[in-house]
């Protein structure tokens, strides 16, 4: 496929409220993957998920699932967006979006 998108900017924390509110939304399945799973932590097996699912699944068996403390996301503001494509003999595309001081977007093609 040989495509790529790379982002930069400031990224901010959401407010746990928010975090909260989408967290709500989710499915309830969802809900207990976010309390099973130490997300990138290197597990021995598949072994290991599923039988912590079952002890949240018991856990919160009834009502409502509460949001995990270390649950929550980032909003980035971008400040630049690179588009690279590959192409035959290393000549590949490169086009990066970049956000001025009057909040306008440039574009530029770069080498490879």
């Amino acid at each position: 496929m040989g495509r790529q998108v790379t982002i930069t900017g400031i990224a901010q924390r959401i407010p746990t409220a928010a975090s909260l509110r989408y967290f709500l939304s989710r499915s309830r399945g969802s809900q207990l993957g976010a309390w099973t799973s130490d997300q990138s932590s290197v597990i021995s097996s598949r072994t290991v998920l599923e039988t912590t699912l079952a002890r949240m699944k018991q856990k919160f068996s009834t009502g409502e699932i509460p949001l995990p403390d270390f649950w929550g996301g980032f909003r980035v503001t971008p400040e630049t967006i690179e588009f690279w494509q590959s192409q035959p003999d290393r000549l590949h595309d490169r086009f990066v979006y970049v956000l001025d001081d009057a909040n306008s977007w440039s574009i530029e093609r770069l080498a490879p």
